[in-house]
């Protein structure tokens, strides 16, 4: 009997998995319906990887309507077996090179149209992967502030040091913005300015301590979930947003 539990939590396990259970079903070997179903709808749920998926996976909902087009797709298992295996190529290639650069695209995006409008862009990818890969939200949340940072302080001629960590290239850009805390008397402005410089700072940390950024060490490497993911995004998305929008003003 189907048990969710017994399915494996990452990503491209559960792609591995997929692709086994179709050339089981497609080669006489034993199948799991009820497994395949629940795989094909997690997948389909995950903006970041439904149009990776083989189009027979898009399109059969059931083993049973797999079966009965790769039966007359091929006549040999061999030749099922090819068929499947460069169908699930791009979804592959992709969950085991995502950690290479998680950031590159999304970033291109937030330059192409550096507005409030290009950051929501990559806001909303980032979003999209909070679930099936909180370790590259958590970079692109990172990566945002920093490229946002960066070209701030580019179009505003101030300089900066190419390996300045994040806390300190939004310290300096919150200076060239009249953000910083020092800059302000009052006491509630003050007050939500230094809150914005402590939860950039906290991006930081989170990054390095959880995300795919950096190895870690120890004999218990702690993993970010979904949640770790979707507070990082959120404060980075509307940090970013709002440099963005002070420095256009």
């Amino acid at each position: 009997m189907f048990d969710e539990a017994d399915l494996p939590d990452d990503v491209l396990e559960r792609a591995t998995m997929l692709e086994g259970i179709l050339v089981d079903a497609a080669t006489g070997g034993s199948s799991d319906a009820a497994a395949y179903e629940f795989l094909r709808r997690d997948f389909i749920q995950r903006d970041d990887l439904k149009a990776l998926l083989p189009t027979f996976v898009r399109s059969y909902r059931n083993l049973s309507a797999f079966w009965g087009w790769i039966k007359f797709a091929a006549s040999t298992y061999a030749e099922r077996r090819k068929i499947i295996s460069e169908a699930f190529t791009p979804l592959m290639d992709h969950l085991e090179g995502r950690k290479n650069a998680p950031g590159d695209a999304e970033m291109s995006d937030a330059l192409e149209t550096f507005d409030a409008e290009g950051v929501h862009v990559v806001w909303n990818k980032a979003l999209s992967r909070r679930t099936s890969d909180p370790e590259g939200a958590i970079t692109i949340a990172r990566t945002l502030l920093e490229t946002v940072c960066k070209r701030i302080l580019d179009e505003r001629a101030v300089p900066y040091n190419d390996t300045e960590d994040l806390p300190k290239l939004y310290a300096t850009t919150a200076k060239a913005l009249n953000l910083a805390p020092s800059q302000h008397s009052e006491e509630p402005i003050k007050a939500i300015l230094g809150g914005a410089m402590n939860l950039v700072n906290g991006i930081g940390t989170l990054r390095n301590r959880l995300s795919d950024a950096h190895g870690r060490g120890g004999k218990l490497p702690v993993r970010p979930s979904p949640r770790h993911a979707s507070l990082a995004v959120n404060i980075a998305g509307a940090v970013a947003t709002f440099l963005v929008e002070t420095h256009r003003t």
